[in-house]
């Protein structure tokens, strides 16, 4: 199986805390084929400024939930157009090493 790395856009009220391991998901459009073991490349984007900030962290997928893959409770909790990508923080941008703490501070 070949590990493929996604290069995603994400808003910093949603990436902020995925840096801070306040946060292990992701929802996104299901248009990528995303498998378990993927690599996200998060790129922290300002949407009031319409411009990419510098940060960025790379994460693997742990699980993903969809309307093929659901949840335990409904496989109707879910729009058929996206997914839940479960996530892992390998690494941080330089500028993130203090946010996101001792979690990551090997990286």
């Amino acid at each position: 199986m070949t590990v493929r790395t996604h290069d995603l856009k994400s808003w910093s009220r949603f990436f902020r805390p995925i840096i801070a391991g306040e946060r292990a998901h992701e929802l996104r459009r299901n248009d990528r084929d995303y498998r378990v073991g993927d690599r996200v490349l998060l790129r922290e984007y300002d949407p009031s400024s319409q411009t990419y900030t510098g940060s960025f962290c790379e994460a693997v997928v742990t699980s993903i939930t969809s309307r093929d893959v659901p949840c335990a409770v409904s496989d109707q909790g879910l729009n058929p157009d996206f997914c839940i990508l479960s996530v892992r923080v390998l690494s941080v941008s330089p500028d993130l090493r203090e946010i996101s703490g001792s979690l990551h501070a090997a990286t």
